[in-house]
């Protein structure tokens, strides 16, 4: 779930790049957080 919800916010954030519309900077936010939360997976996944 967690991956999906990654994929999710990535997608947005491209589209928000793509038409020059985000939320005031929001879906960067969110993509940030998604990808420190993947990172964190990550690397508690290969102990």
């Amino acid at each position: 779930m967690l991956w999906s919800i990654a994929v999710v916010l990535i997608i947005l954030w491209l589209l928000g790049l793509v038409t020059s519309y985000t939320l005031g900077g929001f879906i960067h936010i969110l993509l940030v957080i998604a990808l420190i939360v993947v990172v964190v997976q990550v690397i508690q996944g290969r102990r």
